[in-house]
């Protein structure tokens, strides 16, 4: 599989660590309601079709959010994470 690096380009899947899906980014607040935590850590959504995921690409240091078909794997996009948030 080959992914997209914004600074580097498409590179091979080996040059990067996968670190989960773009959820991370929308969890709750440290002091929010237990009911809060809840839904975040046992509700998430397994879509099929267009997904977010976020790698680290190791040689450039660059966190990716990279969106990816889950059915195809085809990569559509590879955003840094400063400008996907």
């Amino acid at each position: 599989m080959r992914l997209i690096c914004p600074c580097c380009g498409w590179r091979d899947r080996r040059e990067f660590t996968y670190m989960g899906a773009d959820d991370y980014l929308h969890r709750p607040v440290p002091d929010a309601p237990p009911e809060a935590w809840d839904e975040y850590l046992h509700n998430r959504t397994n879509p099929a079709g267009a997904a977010r995921d976020l790698w680290y690409h190791d040689p450039c240091g660059t966190w990716v959010c990279i969106t990816r078909d889950t059915i195809t794997h085809a990569v559509t996009d590879g955003t840094r994470l400063e400008d996907a948030q």
